[in-house]
């Protein structure tokens, strides 16, 4: 395997994770349309973004350890589909769980594999 293509495997999940978090953060700016005042806006926004705040927790600590992340996220993925089980378009779970799954997938594949990623 060469040097460009486990670079890529490396930070395929890393960068997949970041993206997702942002992608999460757009549904956060339905806040600004509700006509909160400015502290009730900041606290709906606060609370808006917890499911980033889990992703990102998640992303730091499988930044470290792979095969932990690889399990949060397909828990975190599994949390979501267990909660919001029949409020949504089937289309919805697959959007939100599926990116996960799909992330912690690639976390355990890094796990898997880490000696041949790292070895230059």
């Amino acid at each position: 395997m060469n040097t460009s293509i486990k670079r890529v495997l490396f930070w395929t999940p890393r960068v997949l994770c970041i993206l997702f978090a942002m992608f999460l953060s757009l549904f956060t700016l339905d806040v600004f349309s509700e006509g909160y005042g400015f502290g009730e806006t900041i606290l709906a926004l606060l609370i808006h973004l917890v499911p980033v705040y889990i992703v990102v927790i998640v992303l730091v600590i499988a930044w470290r350890w792979e095969w932990v992340g690889a399990i949060l996220f397909i828990a975190v993925a599994l949390f979501y589909l267990v909660w919001s089980w029949g409020r949504f378009h089937w289309s919805v779970y697959l959007v939100i769980s599926g990116p996960l799954v799909l992330i912690g997938g690639l976390f355990l594949f890094n796990w898997i594999y880490r000696e041949q990623l790292r070895t230059r």
